[in-house]
């Protein structure tokens, strides 16, 4: 057991690589067990389906005296037609501006229904040069919606955690915000959970659904499954394109239907992608527990050790806790650096790297408060960090913005 828990210390495995590892095992997992389930449900009505359609090629064969290979070649000259966008019922026109408008729309989004593309040489070059730039350009406004709308749900959320208080006694009546709340120990640390603008999110994009399913619902004719269906796929930039909105030839008050939809699909889309960003930051909570609980634990010496040095490539926000409780002096119990690089064993002083973490607590802990008390954030603190060092992306605002709920909270 001893010469197992040395292998797995000298394996180049850390937190972070193997919070990866995991992720990737347990999404091949996830692809498998929805491979699974679609393949029983939709199979056998595929496979029917099939059956039902050569009995018709046969028997349409037969009673019209038209050999099946002239048959089968009008047939893919007909699937030329509606891959070209023509239908035997009128359609509005594809590529006339508001129909371009809402294909431009569905490309910068990454929705792409496909139910049209460019045919011309010229147009499908001109769409790689304009994805590019319009595809980034799309999620940096993802980005911004949600930093901003994280902003405004820690702001709602401390003006009710301050009237709770009120209600309870444990803020004077008369308290405003302002810098005399840094003396009020019950919002000192206070910051917006996880779980609560999980559930916001969440009850906003349902709403939002219902919604707009029901304008589907009456307007395009689906039933409202259907209509759930198409919301969810294309807010999510599925976009599967068997169910498409706005694509008959007219509409009673088409104006305000085209508005509505545009309105519908731009907020959905900005709903579900911040609702996407939380749902992340819980899947790596329940990963960060499920090291945890995978841990070398099978000899006293590996957990001496692992309390003593704590885990040095990824910092959990319950370790971050625990380093802050710390005492200066305990810094300094190593006579010199070589001493601490001798008894961690590491090619760099632990003395630099609890520094540097605690420098990059107090940034990430003044952020989370300024956030969740309106205030702007001005912080100047050189971390002898480069600029990822804080995350980038989506993520990264989350963390930066909320507090991340672990098994220490």
């Amino acid at each position: 057991a001893a010469g197992s828990c040395r292998r797995r210390r000298l394996a180049p495995l850390n937190e972070d690589n193997g919070r990866f590892l995991l992720l990737a095992a347990l999404i091949a997992a996830y692809l498998s067990a929805g491979a699974t389930v679609f393949s029983a449900l939709e199979s056998p009505s595929e496979a029917a389906a099939q059956l039902r359609w050569n009995r018709t090629l046969h028997n349409f064969s037969r009673i019209f005296n038209i050999s099946l290979p002239e048959l089968r070649a009008f047939l893919r000259s007909y699937e030329a037609a509606m891959a070209a966008g023509i239908r035997v019922d009128a359609l509005r026109p594809r590529w006339d501006f508001p129909g371009a408008f809402y294909f431009v729309g569905t490309v910068v989004s990454t929705i792409g229904f496909g139910m049209t593309t460019p045919a011309t040489v010229a147009g499908k070059v001109f769409l790689i040069v304009y994805g590019l730039f319009g595809c980034a350009g799309t999620i940096l406004f993802f980005n911004l919606f949600l930093e901003r709308i994280i902003s405004l749900l820690a702001f709602i959320m401390k003006a009710c955690h301050e009237r709770q208080l009120r209600r309870s006694g444990l803020l004077p009546p008369n308290f405003r915000r302002g810098p005399a709340m840094s003396g009020v120990g019950s919002l000192v640390g206070w910051k917006p959970s996880v779980y609560h603008v999980l559930l916001i999110l969440g009850i906003f994009a349902v709403t939002l659904s219902c919604c707009a399913s029901a304008m589907y619902t009456a307007v395009e004719g689906w039933n409202y499954v259907d209509s759930l269906y198409y919301c969810f796929v294309t807010f999510s930039t599925i976009g599967f394109g068997d169910l498409v909105s706005s694509q008959n030839a007219a509409y009673q008050n088409q104006g305000l239907y085209r508005f509505g939809n545009f309105v519908f699909i731009l907020m959905g889309v900005c709903c579900i992608y911040s609702l996407f960003n939380v749902i992340s930051i819980v899947i790596k909570q329940v990963l960060n527990w499920v090291l945890k609980k995978l841990e070398c634990r099978c000899c006293p010496k590996c957990r001496k050790s692992s309390a003593r040095l704590g885990r040095r490539n990824a910092i959990t926000p319950g370790a971050r806790l625990r380093r802050q409780n710390m005492s200066v002096d305990t810094d300094g119990q190593y006579d010199s650096d070589t001493e601490g690089r001798r008894l961690s064993g590491e090619m760099i002083s632990m003395r630099e790297l609890t520094a540097s973490n605690k420098v990059s607590l107090a940034i990430l802990q003044k952020q989370l408060s300024e956030t969740a008390n309106g205030y702007p954030r001005n912080v100047c603190i050189n971390t002898r960090q480069n600029g990822f060092s804080a995350g980038v992306g989506a993520l990264a605002i989350m963390n930066n913005r909320l507090a991340e709920t672990s098994d220490s909270r």
